[in-house]
């Protein structure tokens, strides 16, 4: 679900994060922000919503 326009940012984190090295997102319109935990006030990195769900997949098969 996306925001409106002119809402402020919610961003989400994941509730599978326990070691704060990690990212958040935003839902703006027709996009997704990406941040970094540790340093909020540096870039943001946009994606589209299908590339963030390529990503988002991925992840549930990544290996560490």
């Amino acid at each position: 679900m996306s925001q409106a326009e002119d809402e402020p940012l919610t961003w989400a984190t994941s509730t599978y994060t326990n070691s704060g090295s990690c990212v958040e997102w935003a839902r703006p319109p027709a996009a997704v922000l990406v941040r970094d935990t540790k340093c909020r006030e540096r870039a943001r990195l946009r994606l589209t919503e299908p590339a963030w769900q390529a990503f988002a997949d991925w992840t549930k098969t990544a290996t560490v």
